[in-house]
C-alpha cells in the first residue's frame, strides 16, 4: 500500500492516518427530491441545491495506539475493499493538546446535547453562535483565497492548515476556499444521475449541489481533526413560495462543527453564491451570514430531518417552520432585528394591512405592492419603519420591503429585498387612494432632522384640514435655502408655478413656517427640498406630506407671486392673498428691511410708510388687474424693482 509522506523538517513526527475507502454503491439512487436552493426572495440572491444522490452515513474514527487514527468512510451496503495509508506531517501548526505533534484524530460526531442548545426565539443578541473577529481572520480568508491544489483533498487541507491555529482558523480556512471555488452546478441539478457528490469528485470538478458542497466540508474537517456532520432537510430556498407546506424527502444539505465544545451550523451552498430566476447561471457572491449561523436564525430556513440538530430550546416543528415568515441574510446582516406580523400572509381589515419592521440603527427603506409604491404609506422610524397598506383591488398581492443602510453615500449600496408577505385584500378603501406624486417615505424623519428639518410641528405624515389651511414650522439646524411646492392628481391638478404658490415660507431667524392655502377639496403632496445656501445647484428633495381636506366649499386663492429681490426674511402681513378685490381699498402690511422706500403701484401709485419694522398703506384697485409691490433699495437710485404681484378680481 503507498505511503505517501508530507514532511516538513526533520524533527517531524509523523502520523499515520489509515482511511478505509469503498466504493460508492453502483448506482445512486434517484430520490427525485425536490431540490430547492437559495436563500428565498427577489434581491436575496437564490441558489440551487439538493440531494439527488446515495448519503454516506457519518464516519467512525478510533483511535488505535494514540498515533494512528483510522478514519472509516462508510457508504450504505458496502463492505471494505481499499485501504489508503496516508502519513501527514506536522507541518506548522501548534495544535492545542497536541504538543505540536501533527494532526489531530477526528473524533466519532457526538450528538448535540444540553449545552449546544441556544434559546429561541432569537435574543437579538449576535448574528453568530460563537464570537468571531472577522478583521483578525482577515490575512487567513486572503491566504486561503489564494491556496491553488485541486489534486487530492488531502494536500489542500495540508496547504490550507499552513496558516491556521486554532480550530476556528481551520474550520474558518475550509469554508472560505469552498465557498470562493466551489460552484453550483445548475446543469447537474437537472441532471442527477450524471452527479457525484464524493469529495475527490466535488474538487475536481470544482462544482457540485449541496449534497457535495456538505460531504466536501465534511471530509476536509474531518482530515484537518474537527469533528463535523452533514445535516438534511427541508429548505426555504430556490423556488420556495410564501406560505408553502414540506413534504416528502429533504430537499437540502448543510453542516454542523464542532468548536470550543459546542455544535456550531454553516451552509457552504448558500455561502457560496446564488442563481438566477431562471437556475442557469451561477454567480459567486460570498455571503457571511451562513457560517456559524446562530441557530436561532438558522432555524428561519433550514429545518433538519433530525430536530436535535435545530440545536434549540424549545425546537420547532415542522408547521411551526412552514409559518414562520421568512426572513433572508439581507434582513439580519443589514442590523433589522424583527418584523410585525411574523406570519407571512396579512388580512387586510377594512381595506387596510399594516406591517413594521424594528432594527437597530436608521436604516433606509422602500417597499413594492404588487410592482409598485403607490398603495401605501411608509414613515421611517429612528430604530425602524412603519407602513399603511391599502390595497386598491380585491384579492392576493405580493409586498416587497426591500432596505439599505443610511450610511450608504456610496452607489453601490442598493436596496435589498428583506421581507415577502402576502396581502389577501377582501375589501377595497377607494377614499385611501393616494396621489401619484407622493413619495415614500412620507412624514418627516431621522432622514429629514439630518438634512437640517428639527423639531417638526407635525410629526405624523398625513395633516387634515377642515378650513383648507395648514401651517407647519421648523427648527432649521443648517444655513439652507427651502423650496416647496404643492401637487395633487386628476384635472385639478397644479401647475408648477401654481403649485408653489399655494405654499408660503416664512422665516424668523432659524425657524420657517410654511402657510398652506389648498384651492380646493381632496388629497394634496406638500413636497420640501431643500439646498445649502452657499450652493449655486439645484434643490435636493427631502420629504413630504399628505395633506387631506374633506369639505367641498374649500376655494383658496393662491398667494402673491414674488420675484426674486423679495427677500427670505421678508414677510407677508396682509393681504396674504393673491387675488385682490376689485374696486376696493386694500390694507398693506409689509415686513421688510434695508429698503429705502415702497410703493404699491395700481391705477394709481401709493407710498407705504415705516412703522415699527413695517411698512404700511392703503391702495385702491378699481380699473387695474393687477397690482405689483416695488422697492426702492437705495434713497439715491432712481429705479424700484418688484417684489411682489397681485391679481385683482375681473368684475
Amino acid at each position: 500500500m503507498g505511503t505517501m509522506d508530507f514532511k516538513t523538517d526533520a524533527s517531524a513526527v509523523t502520523i499515520n492516518l489509515l482511511l478505509i475507502v469503498r466504493p460508492e454503491e453502483a448506482a445512486s439512487k434517484e430520490k427525485g427530491q425536490r431540490e430547492g436552493q437559495t436563500e428565498g426572495g427577489r434581491g436575496a440572491g437564490s441558489k440551487g441545491d439538493g440531494n439527488g444522490n446515495s448519503r454516506a452515513q457519518p464516519r467512525q474514527g478510533t483511535d488505535l495506539n494514540g498515533t494512528q487514527v483510522t478514519v472509516e468512510i462508510h457508504h450504505e451496503d458496502t463492505s471494505p475493499q481499499l485501504i489508503k495509508r496516508l502519513s501527514l506531517g506536522k507541518g506548522s501548526q501548534r495544535l492545542r493538546g497536541h504538543d505540536n505533534k501533527g494532526f489531530q484524530k477526528a473524533e466519532a460526531p457526538r450528538p448535540p446535547g444540553a449545552k449546544d442548545l441556544h434559546a429561541y426565539p432569537w435574543d437579538k443578541s449576535s448574528l453568530k453562535s460563537m464570537p468571531v473577529d472577522l478583521q483578525q481572520l482577515e490575512k487567513l480568508d486572503a491566504y486561503a483565497l489564494k491556496v491553488n491544489v485541486t489534486n487530492s483533498v488531502e494536500e489542500l487541507v495540508k496547504a490550507l492548515l499552513k496558516r491556521a491555529r486554532t480550530d476556528l482558523e481551520k474550520v474558518r480556512a475550509i469554508w472560505m476556499w469552498i465557498c470562493h471555488h466551489i460552484e453550483y452546478d445548475v446543469v447537474g441539478y437537472h441532471n442527477k444521475s450524471q452527479l457525484s457528490s464524493k469529495p475527490r469528485d466535488v474538487l475536481q470538478m470544482g462544482k457540485s449541489i449541496c449534497e457535495g458542497y456538505a460531504e466536501l466540508f465534511e471530509h476536509m474537517c474531518s482530515l484537518a481533526g474537527i469533528q463535523c456532520k452533514k445535516l438534511s432537510g427541508h429548505a426555504k430556498g430556490y423556488g420556495y413560495k410564501t406560505g408553502q407546506t414540506f413534504t416528502g424527502d429533504s430537499d437540502h444539505a448543510w453542516n454542523a462543527v464542532y468548536l470550543e465544545g459546542r455544535w456550531h451550523l454553516l451552509d457552504s451552498t448558500w455561502g457560496s453564491g446564488s442563481v438566477d430566476d431562471s437556475f442557469t447561471k451561477f454567480t459567486y457572491r460570498y455571503n457571511e451570514f451562513y457560517f456559524l449561523t446562530h441557530p436561532a436564525l438558522f432555524i428561519n430556513n433550514h429545518f433538519p430531518d433530525n430536530s436535535n440538530w435545530q440545536l434549540l430550546k424549545p425546537t420547532l416543528t415542522l408547521k411551526e417552520f412552514e409559518n414562520n415568515m421568512l426572513h433572508n441574510s439581507n434582513f439580519y446582516t443589514l442590523g433589522l432585528l424583527a418584523a410585525r406580523p411574523e406570519t407571512p400572509i396579512i388580512q387586510t381589515v377594512n381595506g387596510k394591512a399594516s406591517v413594521s419592521v424594528d432594527c437597530r440603527s436608521a436604516t433606509l427603506f422602500m417597499f413594492k405592492l404588487k410592482g409598485t409604491d403607490e398603495h401605501g404609506l411608509m414613515t421611517l422610524k429612528k430604530h425602524g419603519m412603519e407602513l399603511d397598506i391599502y390595497p386598491q383591488k380585491t384579492g392576493s398581492h405580493k409586498l416587497e420591503i426591500f432596505a439599505k443602510p443610511s450610511k450608504a453615500e456610496a452607489s453601490d449600496d442598493v436596496y435589498k429585498c428583506v421581507l415577502e408577505y402576502v396581502v389577501e385584500c377582501e375589501s377595497v378603501d377607494k377614499a385611501m387612494r393616494f396621489p401619484r406624486d407622493l413619495h415614500q417615505p412620507v412624514g418627516p424623519s431621522w432622514f429629514s432632522e439630518r438634512q437640517g428639518f428639527l423639531r417638526p410641528s407635525h410629526s405624523e405624515p398625513v395633516l387634515h384640514t377642515n378650513d383648507g389651511r395648514c401651517s407647519l414650522t421648523f427648527t432649521l439646524s443648517k444655513d439652507i435655502s427651502v423650496l416647496t411646492s404643492l401637487h395633487t392628481d386628476g384635472s385639478s391638478s397644479l401647475a408648477e408655478d401654481m403649485g408653489r404658490r399655494h405654499v408660503l415660507q416664512i422665516h424668523r431667524r432659524n425657524q420657517i413656517e410654511l402657510k398652506v392655502h389648498l384651492p380646493h377639496a381632496g388629497n394634496f403632496v406638500l413636497k420640501i427640498y431643500s439646498k445649502k445656501k452657499s450652493d449655486p445647484g439645484n434643490y435636493d428633495y427631502i420629504f413630504n406630506y399628505l395633506i387631506r381636506c374633506l369639505n367641498t366649499e374649500v376655494k383658496w386663492p393662491a398667494f402673491p407671486q414674488s420675484y426674486s429681490k423679495w427677500l427670505q426674511d421678508y414677510e407677508i402681513v396682509e393681504p396674504l392673498s393673491g387675488l385682490l378685490p376689485a374696486n376696493r381699498n386694500v390694507q398693506f402690511k409689509l415686513k421688510m428691511h434695508g429698503i429705502a422706500k415702497v410703493l404699491v403701484q395700481a391705477e394709481n401709485t401709493y407710498p407705504l410708510t415705516q412703522n415699527k419694522g413695517c411698512w404700511e398703506g392703503t391702495c385702491n384697485t378699481s380699473g387695474c388687474r393687477e397690482v405689483f409691490v416695488m422697492v426702492h433699495e437705495n434713497a439715491n437710485h432712481s429705479f424700484y424693482s418688484h417684489v411682489l404681484k397681485y391679481e385683482v378680481e375681473t368684475q
